[in-house]
């Protein structure tokens, strides 16, 4: 694409290229990483902007918003044609004015607000690095960092800034940066790159690049330098269409309208500028787009309220329309602490107890635990009296392999899954792991080998000496039964992914109260796609799993139609998480989780997610049903604007006429009715959703005001005569839509209706005259009464009707000749 370049003024240089302030140059320093930098050394780089800070907010800033809200397309298109109005003195008119000012304070206020509260909430939600100052190991917001501090990262943390590795080592998965899934070992002198996180293992780095400086940060900067943006939901992609849709057409309709009224019906100018004003402004849904964005943020803040951050508005819509919803077994269905059990001696006369505890105590005395495995056998073994064999060499878990090992002067012992470690001789174990597995325990081997255990060999299981089983477990939530019933009854499935044995998480997951958990299918065995496949649409538990199959599951169910909402805790979720239509993280949980999450939830509280559910269904099946009542005037401006362009009728209405209509049976009630409980499941397209609600009531529009200018014409009444019929009537109609809108009748939508029909009643009494509307005499009441007793029969029918061709019209699209997926790509 080829780009234009103008010539810039003397002496004015690019943003790039203009002056910074000064700050102070602070060299490289090798900083010593047991004692780290100075206070005094961290303030002059914080001074020289050598800080950790994003290059960006996560929301948009309050001028972003602000301007976002004035200077909008249909803003332009309203002030113009305001300034057509004041230019003939037709300044009662331009009362729409009003409308476009409240708003756009209503929207400004709003997601200022929502701004705010998300804003603060990430604040709360920051997780803390542990860095080393003066000698002294503290924990720091990831933004207060600088360049060259020495900072302590773990399995399950995100890097957050490029680092080089001073001591230990670690396994660094990249996926999130680069793509590949596999992890990469980093040793001392190796470079860590911030975006990726640990999956196993301990290291103290160097930071060497911070803030907007760190490779995470750049790839950002490219990413919205190149138009990158995050995908809207189909909700807002179909308004965005709408609404261009309606731009392109109002111009060149706008002056072919002026053109018929001035020129072919010799009107005078007034009366040619305020007919095509209100044509212009009947097509215009001045407050769809503002509602949607309204309803959103106030979501944002509800959900703020329950401890929910959403990092990204559009996850609110995909909530609504989640289908199936895949969780993990520990931290969701069970409580994320474990508790290791008594182990049971496979070989007690070579291994008798109290030789297995001291085993175990070599192995978890004085470890950092990883994962909450490790953590509960930490605190069962590794804090006993008794003073440990010195290790030799370790091999951290990872979830690849399913495995641990620690090497001593007397051997090597390896701790893992008993599949993976026992492999083809887990046959001997199965009548000791399978009752245990059944009670939903999850079960580690340990097991002694002469040789020191290498991840990129493998485990040969015939030179293992079988030690012991160790039964770990967690209790089930009190709470969890309850939410996967609420689940249940909402038609949402529940697919339970977890690493664990296939036969453990089944047990749970019954006892959980999951639909299914019957069904389960050791993940090892499914080696193709098509088996994953299979498994998706037939099973519900799912053991054994890998996190690469957690991704293919994802993908798999998404590929099957389904919108996927992920739950996870772990360094294991984190792709699955990004893959997901929603990703939900525990913020107790890994730091790497909460980051690629859209929502996170603060209080890791699983119960609360019924709750976050209903919160999406709530906004869009509301905003749904209020679009409805936009659209029904838009539908009928639109095609009663087109059609009088090719008869000699004049338009039919004033724009002070239009905002009567606007605020009474739209702009009001859909306000109102976007903020109420609505926990239906959303189905099918948003636009078709709101087309097939609002067509009836457009078209009985357009057939009645037809109808009422044909008697006009037929009987010679006055032009004022037919405005105030059509005004009349389309509150008839508008307050019909509402009725049935307002469907099932509560007491607050009794009042709702009520109350706007008495609305309109005063404003025609009391302000008639300054409406435009004239007094009726014989004649036109008889006609008004006619159409009056026809509205709800018309509308019905309309119903009927359009529900018949659309059924027939489906039943045509079934019966069509299909093409093969084969043909489809060719």
């Amino acid at each position: 694409m080829l780009k234009l370049q103008l010539p810039r003024p003397a002496g004015k240089q690019p943003a790039a290229a203009q002056p910074q302030p000064e700050r102070p140059q602070v060299p490289l320093l090798e900083t010593d990483p047991t004692k780290g930098l100075t206070a005094e050394q961290a303030a002059q780089r914080m001074a020289a902007g050598l800080d950790n800070r994003a290059a960006a907010s996560p929301t948009r800033s309050e001028t972003e918003i602000i301007r976002d809200n004035i200077f909008t397309f249909f803003n332009l298109v309203f002030i113009v044609l305001a300034l057509c109005l004041a230019l003939v003195g037709s300044f009662a008119n331009m009362t729409f004015l009003g409308v476009v000012i409240a708003n756009t304070i209503i929207g400004t206020v709003q997601q200022l607000r929502s701004k705010h509260t998300v804003d603060q909430l990430t604040l709360v939600a920051a997780h803390k690095v542990r860095c080393l100052r003066d000698g002294k190991s503290i924990l720091l917001p990831s933004e207060e960092l600088v360049r060259d501090d020495i900072v302590e990262f773990t399995s399950g943390e995100q890097i957050c800034a490029d680092a080089v590795v001073c001591t230990g080592s670690a396994q660094a998965n990249e996926a999130l940066i680069t793509g590949e899934a596999e992890p990469v070992p980093k040793n001392v002198g190796d470079v860590l790159r911030s975006g990726s996180f640990l999956v196993s293992g301990r290291c103290t780095v160097r930071l060497t690049h911070v803030g907007a400086e760190s490779y995470a940060s750049k790839l950002a900067t490219e990413a919205r330098e190149g138009g990158h943006k995050v995908a809207k939901g189909e909700m807002m992609r179909s308004l965005d269409g709408l609404i261009r849709v309606i731009g392109i057409a109002l111009i060149p309709m706008g002056v072919v309208m002026f053109l018929k009224q001035y020129v072919s019906l010799e009107l005078p100018l007034r009366d040619s500028v305020e007919a095509t004003v209100a044509a212009l402004i009947g097509m215009i849904p001045e407050g769809l787009y503002l509602l949607t964005s309204v309803a959103l943020a106030v979501s944002m803040v509800r959900l703020a309220q329950r401890k929910v951050l959403a990092q990204d508005m559009n996850c609110i819509e995909t909530l609504a329309r989640v289908d199936v919803l895949c969780v993990d077994k520990t931290g969701t269905i069970t409580e994320a602490r474990m508790e290791a059990g008594e182990p049971l001696l496979l070989a007690p006369d070579a291994w008798p107890q109290d030789r297995v505890y001291t085993v175990l105590h070599s192995i978890y005395a004085r470890t950092e635990p990883d994962n909450d495995t490790a953590r509960a056998m930490v605190q069962r073994f590794g804090k006993q009296n008794g003073t440990p064999w010195p290790r030799q060499s370790v091999v951290p878990f990872n979830s690849a392999y399913k495995w641990s090992a620690a090497t001593f002067a007397e051997g090597s012992f390896v701790v893992g899954a008993p599949e993976f470690v026992a492999g083809a001789r887990y046959a001997e174990l199965a009548a000791q792991v399978e009752p245990l597995l059944e009670k939903g325990s999850r079960v580690l081997l340990l097991a002694r080998c002469d040789a020191e255990p290498d991840p990129k060999v493998g485990l040969d299981a015939d030179k293992l000496e079988f030690v012991a089983l160790l039964p770990v477990a967690n209790r089930i939530r009190p709470e969890a039964p309850e939410t996967f019933r609420y689940f249940a009854e909402q038609g949402v499935a529940v697919k339970v992914i977890s690493g664990d044995n296939p036969v453990a998480v089944s047990e749970v997951a019954r006892q959980a109260g999951i639909e299914g958990a019957e069904r389960y299918v050791d993940a090892a065995t499914l080696d193709t796609d098509e088996k994953v496949a299979e498994a998706v649409r037939t099973c519900t538990v799912f053991g054994r799993v890998t996190p690469a199959q957690k991704r293919k599951f994802v993908k798999a169910l998404q590929a099957d139609g389904h919108t996927v909402a992920m739950t996870g805790d772990g360094v294991n979720d984190v792709l699955a998480l990004k893959d997901a239509d929603c990703g939900i993280a525990m913020a107790s949980g890994a730091q790497a989780a909460s980051q690629v999450a859209q929502l996170v939830l603060l209080e890791s509280d699983f119960s609360g997610l019924p709750a976050v559910v209903a919160e999406g269904r709530r906004v869009i099946n509301n905003i749904q049903r209020s679009a409805s009542l936009f659209l029904v005037k838009n539908i009928f401006s639109f095609l009663l604007t087109f059609i009088s362009l090719f008869i000699t009728m004049p338009y039919p209405l004033q724009p002070l006429q239009l905002s009567l209509l606007s605020m009474v049976t739209i702009g009001i009630p859909s306000f109102i009715l976007a903020l109420e409980p609505n926990h239906e499941m959303v189905h099918g397209k948003f636009i078709q959703n709101v087309l097939r609600a609002a067509l009836p009531g457009g078209l009985s529009d357009l057939l009645l005001i037809l109808g009422i200018e044909a008697f006009v014409f037929a009987f010679e009444l006055p032009i004022g005569t037919l405005t105030t019929l059509t005004t009349l009537l389309l509150l008839a109609v508008g307050m019909a839509v509402l009725w049935d809108v307002c469907k099932p009748f509560t007491v607050a939508h009794g009042v709702l209706w009520g109350g706007m029909l008495i609305l309109a009643g005063a404003a025609i009494a009391l302000l008639g005259g300054f409406l435009g509307l004239e007094r009726l005499d014989m004649r036109g009441m008889l006609v008004l009464i006619v159409f009056l007793l026809l509205v709800v029969q018309t509308l019905h029918s309309m119903e009927r009707g359009l529900t018949a061709v659309g059924d027939a019209a489906t039943l045509v699209w079934k019966r069509l000749p299909r093409k093969s997926k084969a043909e489809e790509n060719y």
